[in-house]
């Protein structure tokens, strides 16, 4: 059993993705971090601080090391970090002198934080293409129904008549401008975290900007100096999944508070109750709710893991690992959901009579 709702045995058919869930797999961040070290290498080799032959043993390996990972378990456990055994494994993978050039002016954090931005890349992928899907669905709603009646509610009351368009501008304007956020992000913001021991890549020398940027180059990131205690980008990129899922919980409780009215919108399925077989409540609609709430909650944690101490924190950064996965998890469960939703709206509005 599972203390994580989203991978719970049961609770994950309901909060759970896939398709978000596996870019958190062991399989997939440790093939991040090999990524790393394997770029690390080759960047190296070419700037003359290694050889070409051991960069190339050192690649090769990286790309089908299997590491053990209830050695990693326990070496986490007592190092706080995964990545000094993930090194040690690694190079007695390697062998021979190729080994000791394994993480060559590199430190933990580089691995880690550049093996999450790899990742990130892949999830801005995912919800980027998901916010299309559900623009399109928005639209396609919009052609549907959008010239027909709608009663506005203001403080929860009528008000005057508007129309499905009017409503569903609301919903899919905000998304609209979140998906632009995103790809900025996606352009500008996800950079290389290289600085070796204390973020001033000491072990490389005058070659230590000329090895960033090819290591960038090489994974496909922006190239800038260290982060290593800078976290903005970690919390604007949560505050963006916020921004996403608190969007997608208003389009929840607007469509949660249509169906209550009975009259104005048709939903396909819903879920059914124990006690009323009669009913078909809005579930997906609720859950968007609950989803667009969780995050809220969460952006106040990493506005705390803003304060690294010094050159690096182990607490925040911790935090940090604790509260991130869980934010997109929810952001891709909404996503799903909202797709969902915007599938079973069957009619919307007051018909022409």
């Amino acid at each position: 059993m599972s203390i994580c709702a989203f991978d719970h045995p049961y609770l994950g058919g309901l909060l759970g993705d896939e398709e978000t869930a596996r870019f958190f797999s062991v399989e997939v961040e440790i093939a991040a971090m090999l990524a790393f070290e394997k770029a690390l290498a080759g960047a190296e080799a070419s700037a003359g601080l290694i050889s070409a032959e051991h960069a190339e043993r050192i690649a090769e390996v990286c790309s089908d090391f299997r590491p053990d990972v209830e050695g990693l378990r326990r070496g986490t456990a007592k190092d706080g970090v995964v990545v000094p055994e993930l090194i040690k494994q690694l190079r007695r993978a390697i062998g021979g002198e190729a080994a000791q050039h394994v993480h060559f002016g590199a430190t933990s954090q580089d691995v880690i934080d550049t093996a999450l931005m790899l990742r990130l890349k892949g999830i801005c992928a995912l919800v980027q293409g998901r916010l299309d899907q559900l623009d399109a669905a928005f639209r396609r709603m919009d052609e549907s129904f959008g010239c027909r009646p709608l009663m506005a509610h203001t403080r929860m009351q009528p008000a005057i008549r508007i129309t499905v368009g009017d409503r569903v501008r609301a919903w899919a304007e905000p998304l609209r401008h979140h998906g632009s956020s995103l790809a900025r992000l996606q352009d500008n913001g996800l950079a290389l975290q290289l600085g070796g021991a204390a973020g001033t890549l000491e072990k490389l020398g005058e070659k230590g900007a000329v090895v960033r940027a090819a290591v960038a180059a090489e994974l496909g990131l922006v190239d800038k100096p260290q982060w290593q205690s800078q976290r903005n980008v970690i919390v604007e990129f949560g505050s963006l999944l916020s921004l996403i899922s608190g969007a997608l919980g208003k389009f929840g409780q607007d469509v949660a508070l249509l169906a209550q009215g009975g009259f104005e919108i048709e939903l396909a399925g819903g879920g059914g109750s124990s006690a009323m077989p009669h009913k078909q409540n809005p579930v997906a609609a609720e859950v968007l709710v609950s989803l667009a709430r969780f995050n809220a909650a969460q952006v106040a944690g990493l506005h705390q893991a803003l304060v690294h101490e010094q050159e690096r924190s182990g607490g925040a950064w911790t935090l940090e690992w604790m509260i991130l996965p869980q934010m997109i998890a929810a952001t891709g469960a909404a996503l799903r959901l909202a797709l969902e939703l915007t599938g079973a709206i069957v009619s919307l509005g007051a018909a022409e009579s």
